[in-house]
């Protein structure tokens, strides 16, 4: 199978510390990865490569079928190429109701003019309401976003990253802070999303982690350590020691 996403040989440096070393990392059109490994790992880097938001100092980052190069584009052209971000904290219209909130990330023609002219049409209703179901936020969609519950936010923030259609959705943590009813929740929209695209899910928590059921990824002083199921990677002594010890 063709990768989606090749990273291939990066390096980058700040102040004279490396961030990432060497790392090498592909992904498939439709898998779940989990990218684990302690603060200082490389992972908030390693997302700021793929986004445009950092330049490495060597390597490649190619895409998609053509495999054209990630590292000539800006960050808004490869948004536009299908490469979503989910930062940690959410980040919502809180004075917006979700139906809002969804209707304005669709991803429809953002020329000025298009923007102007817009009128909601039953399609674009339509697909709200499916992405609504897909986050269980379908009961809420005339509720404003700055009452919903830290959970609900963070579904309503990757519902609306899903209006956009990624082929590649980056989320950050998104376990943190949320019960336990909203991790398994959360557990099951990203498995599903990942049924259709490459969802990479960067995560501290284990419990959350071992639910994912994915392929894990540890990086540790920006290079990959060891990669394969949860249950492999736990059992590495390398891994033990520089993080699991811990």
């Amino acid at each position: 199978m063709s990768q989606l996403l090749e990273v291939s040989g990066i390096s980058v440096a700040f102040d004279g510390f490396k961030a990432i070393n060497n790392l090498s990392f592909s992904i498939g059109p439709a898998e779940l990865r989990a990218i684990i490994g302690p603060n200082g790992a490389g992972k908030t880097t390693f997302m700021d490569i793929v986004t445009g938001k950092t330049r490495p100092d060597s390597g490649h980052v190619t895409w998609g079928e053509r495999n054209v190069s990630l590292l000539r584009m800006s960050e808004s052209r490869i948004a536009r190429e299908g490469i979503g971000r989910k930062f940690q904290r959410p980040t919502v219209f809180e004075d917006q109701s979700v139906l809002d909130n969804l209707v304005m990330a669709l991803r429809n023609d953002r020329g000025p003019f298009s923007v102007l002219r817009y009128r909601r049409s039953d399609g674009d209703l339509g697909r709200v309401r499916e992405l609504a179901t897909e986050i269980g936020l379908a009961d809420q969609l005339n509720t404003r976003a700055g009452i919903l519950s830290h959970g609900q936010k963070q579904w309503l923030e990757i519902g609306m990253l899903l209006a956009q259609e990624p082929r590649l959705l980056l989320v950050d943590e998104p376990a943190a802070g949320m019960t336990k009813a909203e991790r398994d929740r959360t557990v099951d929209l990203l498995r599903r999303a990942a049924e259709t695209r490459a969802v990479i899910v960067v995560e501290h928590d284990m419990d959350f982690v071992r639910k994912l059921g994915c392929k894990v990824t540890v990086l540790h002083e920006g290079s990959v350590l060891a990669e394969g199921s949860l249950d492999h990677v736990t059992k590495n002594q390398d891994v033990i020691d520089v993080y699991l010890g811990r």
